[in-house]
C-alpha cells in the first residue's frame, strides 16, 4: 500500500473518531482491541487487516466505498439522511429537494 494511502486511511480513521465523539480507547475497546489498538493505527505503527477495515466500517454504519469518499467528512451521518429517506413518500421527497435546492443558492 502506498505511503498516501497509509496516511488516508488513518486519518480517515481519526476524523470518523471525532465525528462521532469517541476515544482512540474507546474505539479499541469497541472493537474488542486493546488499549491502544487505534493509538497504533493514528501514530502510523500499523494499519488494520482487511477484516479490521470491515469491522472500522461496520462500527461507523458506513461502506468501504463511503470511508473512500472525499467529497464526505462525515459519511456516518449521510448514510443515516439517506436511510431516513428512503422511509419518505414522493411528495415528502420533492419537499426535500425543493429545501435543499433553495439552501444551496
Amino acid at each position: 500500500m502506498c505511503v498516501e494511502m497509509n496516511e488516508y486511511v488513518r486519518a480517515r480513521i481519526s476524523q470518523l473518531r471525532i465525528n462521532k465523539g469517541i476515544s482512540e480507547y474507546q474505539l479499541s475497546y469497541d472493537l474488542g482491541h486493546s488499549r491502544g489498538y487505534i493509538n497504533n493505527i493514528s501514530s502510523g505503527k500499523s494499519l488494520p487487516s482487511m477484516s479490521e477495515f470491515f469491522s472500522i466500517c461496520d462500527y461507523f454504519n458506513i461502506t468501504p466505498i463511503e470511508f473512500f469518499d472525499v467529497k464526505h467528512t462525515n459519511p456516518e451521518l449521510l448514510s443515516k439522511a439517506i436511510d431516513e429517506l428512503h422511509s419518505l413518500d414522493d411528495d415528502d421527497l420533492l419537499l426535500i429537494l425543493t429545501l435543499i435546492n433553495r439552501i444551496k443558492k
